[in-house]
């Protein structure tokens, strides 16, 4: 996956070619971004990968650590909520109907809600695991996400050989 986003920051200075990737996250656009998939070598079929290229054109801040359970706790951090009520903040539920969504555009849809609440508090966002996280979306990777997000500072799991 590295090459992945190695490919995405070469272009990153490149406004006409990150202004047509963020078509793929705009249904009745997305055809503007398939030339540009192309180059990068991403395949228009990957609709995982296509979006998470959008989203990185959206806010190209990258990290190479951290799940985007950590980027949303991030998000959190900034807001610098009192967390004494017994009420969940905004974020906590916007990340909450995150882990319940479906995978497909659903799932996009809420990721990209919060990518754009990254990119307004200066959040950078860990792309490659993103990319790899929605490709597997299943209990496993929910389990890490909200482990990063209300237990920060724990490390995931290590798979253990069978």
């Amino acid at each position: 996956m590295s090459a992945f986003t190695d490919r995405l920051l070469r272009h990153v200075d490149d406004r006409g070619m990150m202004a047509n990737l963020r078509c793929v996250l705009v249904d009745s656009k997305k055809h503007r971004a398939w030339p540009v998939l192309n180059r990068l070598g991403i395949a228009v079929t990957d609709d995982v990968l296509a979006h998470v290229a959008g989203l990185f054109a959206t806010h190209p801040e990258d990290i190479k650590v951290g799940n985007f359970g950590a980027t949303c706790q991030a998000i959190e951090n900034k807001h610098g909520k009192d967390r004494s009520d017994d009420k969940l903040t905004p974020t906590e539920r916007r990340f909450q109907h995150l882990l319940a969504a479906e995978k497909g555009d659903e799932l996009h849809k809420r990721v990209t809600r919060l990518v754009l609440m990254a990119k307004s508090q200066g959040v950078p966002v860990n792309y490659e695991q993103l990319a790899t996280d929605l490709r597997r979306w299943n209990d496993r990777t929910k389990t890490e996400w909200a482990a990063a997000f209300w237990t920060p500072g724990t490390k995931p799991a290590t798979e253990e050989p069978i």
